[in-house]
């Protein structure tokens, strides 16, 4: 019989998985609040703020699709490309309360078709790809309607 395979973050502390709802991991200016994605711990990038003071958040699980497109070409790590390459949809979402954008994959059974500018997205955590041990996963986004069976 064999184990069952450890579910590992492809990239370690850009999300949080150990909660009931995952979510990405931001922080926020404590001069201004301005939210970053990925953590920033250098300075504010607002350039009215001088300040160096963050706060780990977690981010809105939820937004607006802004654009999205077909990926035609294998990306870089830590994508692990399956061979032969299948071309899949990355989505650009605005956040609910942050109103920044983040980027991701959108999940498998979504078409191209099924999109629509302007529609809710919500953030999901699933599988990048497999080795032998583990199961590596990552945030994508999927259409809000299909948590709860489809389009209303």
């Amino acid at each position: 019989m064999s184990e069952a395979k450890k579910t590992v973050p492809a990239i370690e502390g850009w999300f949080e998985t150990d909660t009931k709802e995952a979510h990405l991991l931001g922080t926020r200016c404590k001069s201004c609040a301005t939210y970053f994605f990925p953590k920033e711990t250098t300075f504010c990038r607002n350039p009215g703020c001088e300040s160096v003071d963050f706060e780990e958040v977690p981010l809105s699980r939820t937004g607006t699709l802004w654009s999205f497109t077909s990926n035609a070409y294998a990306p870089p790590a830590p994508y692990v490309s399956p061979e032969p390459f299948v071309p899949y949809l990355v989505a650009a979402v605005e956040l609910a309360k942050e109103k920044m954008i983040v980027l991701g994959q959108l999940t498998s059974g979504v078409a191209i078709s099924d999109l629509r500018a302007g529609m809710k997205m919500e953030l999901v955590i699933d599988t990048l790809f497999e080795d032998d041990e583990n199961r590596h996963v990552v945030w994508k986004w999927k259409p809000a309607a299909a948590a709860s069976g489809g389009p209303k």
